[in-house]
């Protein structure tokens, strides 16, 4: 499975405010880290305010930072709000699809994919805050 842009930059985005869960962080300050358009991160990170992700705080000294412990953010469920339910293939259209074995076996293959997703927490794959803030160009 490939996941989206999307879902990429809304992983980001979540992990630089895991780096730094002690401050406010900005949107221009993210897009510089990673070198990716502002415009597009401030979509992603309008979805992710809205699905209860992240929290944000108008005003000259606003900014964005989790709405909840890192520790309490799955991976797996962030994929499915990011990539919605659609199945590896599409498979309704198929003329051979009520007797091709491929739909189940995708489907299979999605659901073992998600699971191990399921397994990691957002405080999981940040656990080197000091590396990846070292990386980032922002001191963690």
């Amino acid at each position: 499975m490939r996941l989206t842009r999307y879902t990429d930059y809304a992983v980001r985005v979540l992990m630089h405010l895991a780096v730094h869960p002690e401050r406010l962080c900005s949107i221009g300050e993210i897009a510089d880290a990673y070198a990716v358009s502002r415009n597009h991160l401030m979509k992603i990170v309008n979805d992710l305010v809205n699905a209860g992700y992240v929290a944000s705080e108008r005003g000259r000294l606003g900014g964005i930072r989790l709405s909840r412990p890192a520790a309490e953010i799955r991976i797996g469920e962030l994929v499915r709000h990011t990539e919605g339910e659609a199945g590896l293939a599409e498979c309704g259209a198929c003329i051979a699809a009520p007797a091709c074995g491929l739909a189940g076996a995708l489907g299979e293959a999605l659901g073992a994919f998600m699971a191990v997703l399921d397994g990691y927490t957002l405080a999981d794959i940040t656990r080197r805050r000091a590396a990846l803030g070292a990386l980032l160009g922002t001191a963690a």
